[in-house]
């Protein structure tokens, strides 16, 4: 499965739990929080200041 910035943090974590590692390093440690299952990545990124393009190359590498 291919991902994009509209999916949303807890389909990404349903489906491939191991890219859980990528968003943490970024520094998305809440990723538990009920509110940031329902975020899309470019919405998690854009509040956390990190570029939506970069984590996507390291999510579907």
């Amino acid at each position: 499965m291919t991902f994009n910035k509209d999916t949303k943090i807890g389909e990404l974590l349903e489906k491939a739990p191991e890219k859980a590692e990528i968003l943490l390093e970024a520094g998305m440690h809440c990723l538990g929080c009920p509110a940031s299952q329902m975020e899309t990545l470019e919405e998690a990124c854009d509040v956390h200041g990190i570029d939506v393009e970069e984590i996507l190359q390291k999510i579907n590498a």
